[in-house]
């Protein structure tokens, strides 16, 4: 976060720079508020660019055999530039090293689904779920790996969950 203030301010300065050289070459011709103009625009253009390649930054970063299988698009109204363009604010991954085929009858695995959420300081939470390839029924584990039945879902066919847990 504090290297995000700081590079939001060089680019206010950078962006006040070139006001400023804008003013230098037409002689002071141009109005001197074009400077705080350059500075804000500048410093929105870096927010604004940075919300809109979080995503692909983070999952850029994501390890081997990761996989996103679902991802949500916000239109904030305090961000007017989403009510156009809807940036990404949270995301799911599967662990796909990690999967385990559980004992018993069907075809049952587990895994871990991580979710990032982006904020002022970006969140990521993990729970393991257990998703049962037959009857397409996906159920969180709590700490003690029992199956949350309150939670259940029932997945489509078509989900992308489904295909790259169960193949």
């Amino acid at each position: 976060m504090f290297w995000n203030f700081v590079a939001t301010v060089f680019c206010g300065l950078g962006a006040a720079g070139i006001a400023f050289g804008i003013r230098a070459i037409t002689r002071k011709k141009a109005p001197k508020w074009i400077i705080p103009v350059f500075a804000g625009l500048g410093m929105m253009g870096f927010l604004v660019q940075g919300e809109y390649t979080w995503f692909d930054l983070k999952q850029s970063q994501l390890p081997e055999g990761s996989v996103v299988v679902s991802k949500e698009e916000s239109r904030i109204i305090w961000r007017p530039w989403s009510l156009f363009v809807p940036q990404v604010t949270s995301f799911t991954v599967l662990d796909t090293d990690n999967i385990s085929q559980e004992p018993g009858d069907g075809h049952v695995v587990s895994f871990y689904l991580y979710r990032f959420e982006k904020s002022y300081v970006d969140s990521v939470s993990d729970k393991v779920y257990l998703l049962n390839c037959d009857n397409l029924q996906l159920v969180p584990l709590d700490e003690n790996r029992k199956a949350s039945m309150k939670q259940l879902r029932q997945l489509s066919k078509d989900d992308p969950l489904l295909k790259a847990a169960c193949g």
